[in-house]
């Protein structure tokens, strides 16, 4: 059981040394997008879930 601890901590060890890490200015674009899809997803689903709202209310009445 120890020896494949061990393995396995040396074989995670090497594996992180082939990551290759995104610079601040990759990251930070990166949060950009992500910010701002979501933001224009909530915004859409938003919208939608309005639309949808009338038509049941105008359905229903």
């Amino acid at each position: 059981m120890i020896e494949k601890i061990k393995n396995y901590l040396t074989e995670t060890r090497v594996e992180m040394k082939k990551v290759t890490w995104p610079t601040t200015a990759e990251l930070k674009e990166s949060t950009r997008v992500v910010i701002v899809a979501t933001l224009l997803l909530t915004l859409f689903i938003g919208v939608v879930d309005q639309i949808l709202s009338r038509l049941i209310k105008l359905v229903f009445r």
